[in-house]
């Protein structure tokens, strides 16, 4: 086995551990994702506050997660800059907001072997954020955790870094 396929089946792994832990809540797409994504995840959520008895709701939310993961041997600043923007571009299209929607965010899952330090750069400064109707019909966040498995370091932006406890057994 060359160290090649090594660090193939070492990112494969990687990814397996990382969508056991998705299993559960969203339902993932593995078959037919979206080029160039090798596995898609999505949640929706739905809550009401009621007053004393059910039919007498008061509020409700909407809540919904897009989460992409995507597989490299290097990640370079075109690259990240191309699946950036697809996964925050494809994630909009799929958000609904209206009355009771609360947030429909998106989080990006990178696995490399290597990452420039450029796109190292890119990694930390990435923000994305839209408000619905100046806020009132909901928000959409961008969260993004890659990880170097060349080094097992694990680098976000600032929405992802809640994220890293999720990664702690990968």
């Amino acid at each position: 086995m060359t160290d090649v396929d090594k660090a193939g089946d070492v990112k494969c792994d990687k990814l397996e551990k990382l969508l056991r832990q998705f299993q559960r809540y969203y339902t993932i797409n593995r078959e037919t994702p979206l080029e160039p994504f090798t596995a898609q995840a999505e949640f929706s959520a739905h809550g009401e506050q009621y007053f004393l008895m059910k039919s007498a709701v008061y509020a409700q939310m909407d809540s919904r997660e897009f989460v992409y993961f995507y597989i490299t041997e290097e990640l370079n600043e075109e690259e990240f800059a191309k699946i950036d923007a697809a996964a925050w571009n494809d994630g909009l299209l799929k958000a609904n907001p209206k009355e009771n929607h609360r947030n429909s965010d998106v989080v990006l899952y990178i696995i490399a072997d290597m990452i420039s330090p450029e796109a190292k750069k890119l990694i930390k400064k990435a923000r994305h954020f839209k408000n619905y109707q100046f806020g009132l019909h909901g928000f959409s966040n961008y969260r993004l955790v890659t990880i170097e498995v060349s080094s097992g370091r694990k680098i976000t932006n600032y929405q992802g870094k809640p994220l890293l406890r999720l990664l702690s057994d990968i």
